[in-house]
């Protein structure tokens, strides 16, 4: 159609003076450069600075070890406070975790903190690392144990 217009021929000789360069053209850049555009802002292989910390986010629980029975392994039960979907009042939220043990050193009511780890067997994917319990120290002579005042059944 394009060519039987007398006016296709006028044009036809300005279109061959103009010429397209493109790496595009007939397939000459390979495909997978189409398949994602690139930006100077975003690099695909870029690591942390190493001045910062490293981000563990969920990779270590706290609980308190239950059962102790088996070689190797303790259930461990953590407790989280969760939202209540209807009232919105924090709830607690309790899980068991198999951990692994492998000295046999907890017993039941030690504190854990449970570090992820590869999967050790079909339940076990924690290690149990132990840690110190935070006792409040009472402070000293905080109730008298005499006040110096007499009962009344020691009054005569």
């Amino acid at each position: 159609m394009l060519l039987s217009s007398p006016s296709s021929f006028l044009i036809l000789p300005k279109l061959k003076s103009l010429s397209i360069s493109s790496p595009f053209l007939h397939g000459s850049s390979p495909i997978h450069h189409l398949n994602k555009p690139s930006s100077s802002l975003s690099t695909s292989n870029l690591s942390p600075p190493s001045f910062l910390p490293q981000i563990r986010a969920m990779k270590t629980l706290q609980g308190r070890v239950v059962c102790a029975t088996n070689n190797k392994t303790v259930a461990v039960e953590v407790v989280r406070l969760a939202p209540h979907p209807k009232y919105k009042r924090r709830v607690r939220k309790k899980k068991k975790f198999q951990a692994h043990d492998p000295e046999n050193k907890f017993k039941v009511g030690d504190l854990v903190q449970l570090e992820k780890s590869k999967p050790i067997s079909k339940t076990k994917a924690f290690i149990a690392i132990p840690v110190v319990e935070r006792r409040r120290p009472k402070p000293s002579e905080a109730v008298p144990q005499e006040l110096g005042i007499p009962l009344e059944s020691q009054q005569t």
